[in-house]
């Protein structure tokens, strides 16, 4: 079915983390389409390629629909690994109508777990070339990127339902990710969530705090 373009319209692209599927960020996408957005969510191979690759293909792909659209304001909500693809897509284009950008636990300046392990080879087999990025090196992804535009807000977890990575913490976390790494030097609002990393996305808390950041360009307090 083909869906009409709609002026002024809002279009949220969804952008799932390493290792999920569009099924992760489905709840989100429910309540935004109740709220009068148009979402793209799909799922892309996070484990297959570089992140330079799937922020090109996956990205290009969400902007396209969005224009199909004819979205006036045009968001990204990302989980984890999804905000590293948008800061990437960034640094080589500028997205046209871009408004908000809202990431949940995001590893920006690079993930403890995947410094520890990313030389380890099950880890390489199971998370991939993007997974290899991640680390907390000034060579690896997250420490490259120049800054980014866009109106950001970023919530991060203090609780872990992974003992088995706590050994790798000094701080609160998110079982995946540090408060202190999560954080990006332009970012606009900044929130912590009693979640952990995986499930993050499906918190009602979580989601108010989305439509009120879409609205607000800040955070509910």
């Amino acid at each position: 079915m083909t869906i009409s373009k709609k002026p002024d319209c809002e279009c949220a692209i969804l952008l799932h983390g390493l290792g999920r599927t569009a099924v992760s960020m489905g709840k989100i996408e429910k309540k935004l389409g109740e709220s009068g957005f148009r979402v793209w969510n799909r799922t892309y191979p996070s484990r297959n390629f570089t992140i330079e690759k799937l922020a090109e293909l996956h990205i290009t792909e969400g902007l396209r629909k969005c224009q199909d659209w004819g979205a006036a304001r045009i968001h990204f909500i990302t989980h984890s690994l999804g905000g590293i693809l948008v800061r990437e897509y960034l640094q080589t284009h500028k997205i046209q109508k871009l408004d908000k950008i809202i990431m949940l636990a995001p590893p920006n300046q690079g993930s403890e777990v995947a410094d520890k392990l990313k030389g380890n080879f099950f880890f390489k087999l199971i998370m991939g070339p993007a997974g290899q990025q991640l680390g907390m090196g000034k060579t690896d992804k997250p420490k490259t990127f120049k800054p980014i535009p866009g109106a950001i807000g970023i919530l991060a977890g203090i609780k872990s339902y992974d003992p088995w990575f706590s050994w790798i913490f000094n701080g609160p976390n998110d079982g995946k990710v540090s408060i202190d790494a999560a954080k990006l030097e332009e970012m606009g609002d900044f929130l912590l969530v009693n979640h952990g990393h995986t499930f993050m996305m499906n918190g009602d808390d979580v989601i108010e705090q989305i439509l009120y950041f879409l609205r607000n360009s800040k955070f509910k307090k």
